[in-house]
């Protein structure tokens, strides 16, 4: 018997009809905050202990304390202005209050990949294609791995369907690496499809 966990369209597999890893769409799904999800924030203003942080548009602004990065205290924490961008671990979401963000984990309280995202741009994706991102190659997404043999870039892929690239001092790297994501995203290419788009790419390059 088959049940639908998420809202998405069905993805036929020449394996089997009921093998359904991904759903293919979720571009007009609303993201909403899940505890120990990873996202991508912006930093929409400062108070007294905390940096109130957008995830979405479309949902209050979440809580960062000061402290909540590898290290910190009131001397060392990271000083971030409005519009800053973070990447963060949903700590905590409820019904029944604002979600709360962390930038170490909690067990360690190591960065491990966390904290404070400079430079690069950020690209908006779906929210399917974004999970399917940090599934790495079982998600069938292979840009990533695929461009980063050819050139040097980071990147940080939040479920909330943004993904930022940083190509350091070559913004022609950061631009085609999102241009890629978006367009695999918008067209749904398939893995040969990638493959033919990223040669496409390199020979332009």
């Amino acid at each position: 018997m088959l049940k639908a966990m998420e809202v998405g369209y069905v993805l036929h597999s020449a394996q089997s009809q009921y093998q359904l890893p991904f759903c293919k769409f979720l571009r007009y799904i609303q993201y909403i905050p899940q505890t120990g999800d990873l996202v991508i924030a912006t930093v929409h203003h400062s108070s007294a202990d905390l940096y109130h942080c957008l995830i979405t548009p479309h949902t209050p602004p979440a809580s960062l304390p000061h402290l909540s990065f590898e290290g910190a205290n009131r001397k060392t924490r990271p000083h971030l202005v409005n519009g800053s961008l973070v990447y963060a671990r949903v700590a905590n979401a409820s019904k029944h209050a604002d979600p709360e963000l962390e930038c170490v984990h909690p067990s360690t309280n190591k960065a491990e990949g966390l904290g404070p995202l400079k430079g690069g741009m950020t690209f908006d994706v779906s929210l399917g294609f974004a999970r399917r991102l940090m599934a790495g190659k079982k998600g069938g997404i292979i840009i990533l791995d695929e461009l980063a043999q050819h050139a040097p870039f980071e990147a940080a892929v939040g479920k909330n369907g943004r993904v930022w690239i940083n190509g350091g001092d070559n913004l022609k790297v950061t631009l085609g690496v999102g241009r890629a994501l978006l367009e695999a995203d918008e067209k749904g290419l398939t893995v040969t499809e990638q493959k033919k788009m990223i040669e496409r790419i390199l020979k332009g390059r």
